[in-house]
């Protein structure tokens, strides 16, 4: 599918936004792992989160649909899973894949973990070599660095580890191992990372301590409590809307209940320090994670580096962040953002290439990229590379280019936000067509 988008006087409204993928993601593990039914509403129907249920569906795991935004998971215990018939499909979900290596490796059965080939590139020694040391058996290609990745259920234990990069991915697989791991398992993180598995897993009842940077978890640990969650809206989603509200002159929007962790608004800072005034409203807390309204007017920005404990905080962000940074006056660097060279695709060269073909002025570098602005875009046709983030910046830049810009291959959105095109079409009317 192609997107043709064209250039609009203002975005204007208010509008809800798809739940939250990596709560989403969370809740349908931890549901599956409650003694009971757990329901979960506002939760993210999107590719990635559909890949996990079905996984927890092909382990023996009941997943149904209660009501049109609502789904029940009747978990049997951290014990209820059975050995699937055939390799769990991850698709392109490397959340999916990672978290369930944590959950499968101290099962007492034989798994295997595949999916397309996009996701058969990526990295998983990361998870692979951890979970080795607490005893797990786990094997994939070129030396387990990638899947499919094969599991033999084996007796965990506990481990002290530093994590060598900031992730949640990793960090969730590891806490997830240390359900099943005799002793404690304690991570220590470099930096900060998005803390929904931590905050889920205490609601659940798990004894699970976090000081800093580090966090330990007890195990084995008892049948977790049931969940009964509304998912909020997703903050990286919400991310489209805030930089195309501030690049489109005459712009006022107002994104409503969107989740606010702080280890998630890192992108949020890095406006605030490029000038953006991006405000806060109904702040309130609901099954132990933040959430506001924002509320965004257009207005110019200044040039930022973005380097250091920020990066983890804005990892999905980068896309979008380049953007901005293209009619932000000066030179915006970023830094220490390597990992984006492992994620759907290699971001920083396909930000480049793709901004690149708008008229923007970016270099690449081997840790992230300097933009310099401000630059007129002029609409051309361009490639998403399969990634939805890259896919959603393009037709936001789509908004202020000259012309008309055609997106490629932009069906790749729904991985993370089906109903992204009606939202902007309700936003910006005519940007679509």
């Amino acid at each position: 599918m192609n997107l043709r988008v064209r250039p609009v006087s203002g975005l204007r409204g208010a509008i809800d936004l798809p739940g939250d993928k990596s709560i989403t993601h969370r809740a349908l593990l931890l549901g599956s792992l409650s003694a009971g039914a757990s329901r979960i509403r506002g939760y993210l129907d999107s590719g990635d989160c559909r890949a996990t249920m079905g996984c927890l569906r092909a382990l023996g795991v009941p997943v149904e649909q209660e009501a049109e935004d609502t789904l029940t998971v009747r978990g049997a215990g951290l014990r209820g899973w059975r050995e699937p018939e055939n390799v769990l499909n991850c698709v392109r979900s490397g959340t999916t894949m990672r978290l369930m290596a944590g959950l499968l490796a101290g099962q007492p059965f034989y798994s295997v973990l595949g999916g397309e080939a996009q996701l058969l590139r990526r990295p998983m020694d990361r998870v692979a070599q951890p979970l080795r040391l607490m005893g797990a058996q786990i094997t994939g290609r070129q030396s387990g660095k990638l899947p499919p990745l094969t599991l033999v259920g084996a007796p965990l234990h506990g481990i002290e580890y530093t994590l060598p990069v900031a992730s949640a991915q990793v960090k969730s697989c590891l806490l997830l191992a240390g359900l099943y791991a005799e002793g404690m398992t304690t991570l220590i993180e470099p930096g900060p990372s998005r803390d929904h598995t931590e905050r889920m897993l205490r609601a659940r009842g798990v004894e699970l301590s976090s000081q800093g940077l580090c966090h330990a978890v007890r195990g084995p640990a008892n049948d977790l409590t049931p969940l009964d969650l509304t998912v909020p809206g997703d903050f990286s989603s919400a991310a489209y809307f805030l930089v195309g509200a501030l690049l489109v002159e005459g712009s006022e929007v107002r994104l409503r209940h969107v989740g606010v962790n702080p280890t998630r608004t890192g992108l949020l800072d890095a406006l605030r320090a490029m000038g953006a005034e991006i405000t806060l409203l109904d702040e309130r807390e609901e099954g132990g994670e933040p959430v506001a309204d924002l509320l965004v007017r257009s207005q110019g920005l200044r040039a930022t580096t973005v380097a250091g404990d920020l990066v983890p905080r804005m990892i999905d962000e980068f896309p979008i962040l380049a953007l901005a940074a293209t009619q932000a006056e000066g030179v915006t660097r970023v830094r220490d953002a390597a990992e984006l060279r492992v994620k759907e695709t290699d971001r920083i060269a396909t930000i480049v290439e793709a901004l690149r073909a708008l008229g923007a002025r970016i270099e690449p570098r081997p840790d992230g990229f300097d933009v310099e602005g401000p630059t007129p875009l002029v609409g051309a046709a361009v490639d998403s590379f399969g990634d939805h983030r890259l896919a959603m910046t393009l037709a936001v830049a789509g908004l202020i280019a000259r012309g008309e810009t055609t997106v490629l291959r932009a069906e790749w959105i729904a991985d993370s936000f089906p109903g992204f095109e009606p939202r902007l079409q309700a936003l910006a009317p005519g940007a679509l067509s």
